[in-house]
């Protein structure tokens, strides 16, 4: 592609492009820490409870995780065509894309609620200890519902984004997740008056924050000045923008599924050897998620700085942008991984007080130690490709990575050799690399082209 040379923007210092990428990432990793923190609680409160509530809600959250970033990553595609169009200064193209994201994702919602549901018939068949399912099913059913309001909160806090506005998302995620980590504490244990419910307590927290985030983010969206001009009561919708909307959002969505399915699917396989296993698994995948989550945010604002200089027609800027956010996915992943290193004792600890699911649980964190760089990097190029809306190709790599080559190679690893639920985790080491590496090739080919 060549872009005159009139059309480009004075360019950038390394410094401007590192406060920048600051700027917008992290509000967005402060709020994805924060909703994985609440899973944090989740876990570690439930695990007060014993070790089969802590694998009933390893279970429940195994599955619903599959739909739910499924639909998050689908919300992703309103993100660079919001931020290509505020790079070419075009307010009304970001007003129908909001406009018709909403009813998009509100039926894709619905849709994934129905799906969740139809699992439960099939819970007694995932070959898990017969006791699980009666305790999580009550949960599942309460989590699965809050997958609506979520992906309706995502819908604003994605096109906000695309606006270069992360700031505002990140305060109600992190005060809605306050409220959701009190709330358990409140209809887990019942204190202060509340109903003891146990784990679908845990449920009922999440639901409840969610509804609320959802609402009061649509509540900030709408009475923003700058977007006023934006109505949702109206009804017309144009083909062409639903299918840009999709284009991007379903292979998106797929891209997520692949990656995240292939370790709810790994928890599948920890739950066939023992609860025991199953219950270390959780508590590794916890606190892994922690990083991962964060640098989801360096892909979020990779996905914003890529498609916004793309809008510009600055490919030099673009190319600036994308060097100093993956240098700081590289700081960050490294920074995490010795904090799990050094403190992966103490940490597992939080979950549980069983020596055999600890020490498992303290082994898998060493592992994911060493896919650090991977797992963030991989995060990363996704959403750089986003911004460029390339998402085929990726969706290809990332479901070879993890379908084709983790999967088989986790439940051959961990079901027929002495490794057992370790394997599984070397297993996820080697796809997260493969991931790593392919994605990042296909981002500096595309980026040497302009």
């Amino acid at each position: 592609m060549e872009w005159p040379r009139y059309l480009c923007q004075p360019i950038m210092t390394t410094k401007e492009h590192y406060a920048t990428n600051i700027k917008l990432a992290v509000p967005v990793m402060i709020g994805q820490l924060g909703h994985v923190m609440v899973g944090v609680a989740d876990s570690m409160m439930v695990g007060a409870l014993g070790t089969l509530p802590l694998a009933g809600v390893a279970l429940a959250n195994s599955i619903f995780s599959i739909f739910m970033v499924f639909g998050l990553g689908v919300t992703f595609g309103i993100t660079p065509l919001v931020a290509n169009a505020d790079g070419m200064r075009k307010t009304h193209l970001q007003g129908k894309l909001l406009h018709h994201g909403f009813y998009v994702y509100l039926c894709i919602s619905v849709l994934l609620f129905l799906s969740l549901l139809a699992v439960i018939p099939l819970l007694p068949y995932f070959g898990q200890d017969p006791q699980l399912i009666p305790i999580t099913t009550p949960y599942y059913i309460v989590l699965s519902s809050s997958i609506i309001p979520l992906m309706m909160f995502m819908t604003f806090k994605q096109f906000a984004e695309g606006y270069s506005d992360t700031k505002s998302a990140m305060i109600i995620s992190v005060g809605c997740n306050i409220l959701n980590v009190i709330l358990n504490y409140l209809l887990i244990f019942g204190h202060f008056g509340f109903p003891k419910l146990g784990l679908i307590g845990a449920g009922w927290a999440t639901l409840i924050s969610r509804m609320l985030m959802f609402l009061v983010m649509w509540v900030y969206v709408r009475r923003k000045r700058k977007l006023q001009f934006i109505s949702l009561l109206q009804f017309h919708f144009s083909k062409v923008v639903v299918k840009k909307l999709l284009a991007i959002g379903l292979p998106s969505g797929l891209q997520y599924i692949f990656e995240v399915s292939a370790f709810s699917t790994a928890a599948i396989f920890a739950g066939l050897i023992s609860a025991q296993a199953l219950a270390a698994h959780q508590i590794a995948i916890n606190l892994a998620s922690i990083s991962y989550m964060a640098a989801t945010g360096l892909g979020a604002a990779a996905a914003v700085r890529i498609g916004n200089q793309l809008g510009r027609r600055d490919p030099k800027n673009l190319r600036m942008a994308a060097r100093s956010i993956f240098t700081m996915t590289v700081v960050w992943m490294s920074f995490t991984g010795l904090i799990l290193l050094f403190f992966r004792q103490t940490l597992t600890g939080f979950y549980a007080d069983d020596p055999e699911v600890l020490a498992l649980a303290g082994s898998m964190v060493i592992v994911a130690v060493f896919f650090q760089l991977s797992d963030g990097l991989q995060a990363v190029g996704l959403g750089a490709l986003r911004g460029f809306t390339d998402v085929k190709i990726p969706t290809l790599i990332t479901f070879v990575a993890y379908w084709i080559i983790t999967l088989p190679t986790a439940y051959f690893l961990s079901q027929y050799t002495a490794l057992g639920a370790m394997g599984i985790w070397y297993a996820l080491a080697g796809g997260l690399t493969i991931s790593a590496i392919l994605l990042m090739t296909r981002f500096w080919k595309m980026a040497g082209r302009l």
